[in-house]
């Protein structure tokens, strides 16, 4: 049995969840709405306030499906009610940004600003940092995959480099540092 596969989905006070046709289970809760459709081979039943998932053998296939499916469902559940939030530092001389709306704007030391339009799902922000601290940015949504996502492409911009450890990094991410050169001895 999955391990996680086995473990009920509960649902916290103010959400609900339902079983619609072809097997999708839609979540409803404070921070919004979310489906998503679970293979047919899964069995989802909704009991009170769990949501449970079954499958029919312990072929791999299924193995594989069962601990998805209830991960995917969790996620939805945790995002209706409280949401995520992802947090990118920019570190670098002159790396500056700026959130408009649903606009982000980015100076990353090219000839050139980079804007990026974001999803109305999502949410940025970027508080006010003290002088000499690094500017940040807040992306929030109820949808996981979305704002994962969209983090990692505001990250390819600029890729934190290994040696001074310039670029667009994760709050509290740990990067591997290298030695650079060192003048030899004469």
């Amino acid at each position: 049995m999955s391990r996680i596969g086995k473990l009920p989905v509960v649902l916290p006070a103010g959400v609900k969840a339902e079983l619609l046709d072809g097997n999708i289970v839609k979540v409803k809760g404070p921070k919004g709405e979310m489906c998503q459709k679970v293979d047919s081979d899964i069995t989802v039943t909704i009991e009170g306030n769990e949501i449970k998932f079954t499958r029919p053998s312990d072929g791999p296939r299924f193995r594989s499906m069962h601990g998805l499916y209830r991960a995917l469902v969790h996620n939805m559940v945790v995002g209706v009610s409280e949401g995520f939030e992802i947090r990118q530092e920019f570190v670098g001389v002159g790396y500056r940004v700026a959130a408009e709306g649903q606009l982000i704007k980015m100076s990353l030391g090219y000839s050139h600003e980079i804007q990026m339009l974001l999803p109305d799902e999502v949410k940025a922000e970027t508080p006010q940092v003290r002088k000499g601290e690094n500017p940040l940015l807040v992306l929030r949504s109820a949808d996981k995959q979305l704002v994962g996502q969209i983090a990692a492409k505001i990250r390819s911009f600029r890729r934190p480099e290994p040696y001074k450890g310039k670029g667009i990094k994760f709050v509290g991410e740990q990067l591997r540092r290298k030695a650079g050169k060192t003048a030899a001895a004469k």
